[in-house]
């Protein structure tokens, strides 16, 4: 049984998940640089093109060939723009579980394109992968990402108190952190059904702005 996730793409009707490469560095580091990346992810800020660079090369190969996830650069179809990252990890292969998160660029807000890539990776994990269990963890004020996973049929499992850190810019311009609960969603098979045709029958993959 496989213990590294395939260098794989996955499209749908807009969007291609492909691995990262290279050429995505300026427009990751962009992308990462963002305010709310800051607030509510451990990125190093400023996001330069060398952390772009070395995530590409070195960090991402890394996550997969020793099995703990998989980074998938999310793109547009028709124009190939880099719009967000999809991320697993903490990848457990004998319980056939896994992490997800997403991030999307501050431009391609509002449309819908974290909804559409998380729920298209959850189809390919339940069905080419065999996976059963695929878990999210949204800050307790990252409204917007729990309605990400609200929309793709996640189910709040509870709250971990105090187990996340976020950040906040202070008077000087500079960041501090602070704690906050960790709400945490899982996605098992059997809550797919539906998720899709749902989406479809309300417009297609609703967004909201403020985060993904």
């Amino acid at each position: 049984m496989t213990s590294t996730f395939p260098n794989v793409s996955i499209s749908t009707e807009r969007l291609v998940l492909r691995p990262l490469d290279e050429d995505d560095v300026p427009a990751l580091a962009e992308m990462m640089s963002d305010e709310l990346v800051g607030a509510w992810t451990d990125v190093p800020q400023p996001f330069t093109e060398e952390g772009a660079r070395t995530w590409i090369t070195e960090y991402a190969p890394a996550e997969r060939a020793t099995g703990r996830g998989l980074d998938l650069a999310v793109a547009e179809f028709l124009t190939q723009r880099l719009v967000g990252i999809i991320q697993l990890g903490r990848t457990d292969w004998h319980v056939r579980s896994t992490e997800l998160s997403y991030i999307i660029a501050p431009w391609a807000r509002g449309e819908g394109y974290a909804s559409e890539a998380a729920l298209a990776t959850a189809q390919w994990l339940f069905g080419d992968q065999k996976f059963e269990r695929i878990e999210l963890r949204t800050a307790a004020d990252n409204t917007a990402s729990q309605q990400v996973a609200q929309k793709i049929g996640c189910i709040s499992e509870g709250v971990l108190r105090n187990a996340c850190i976020a950040h906040v810019r202070t008077g000087d311009g500079t960041w501090t952190d602070v704690r906050t609960d960790f709400i945490v969603w899982s996605l098992l098979p059997e809550d797919l059904e539906g998720v899709g045709e749902e989406l479809a029958d309300t417009g297609g993959f609703t967004s909201f702005p403020n985060w993904n």
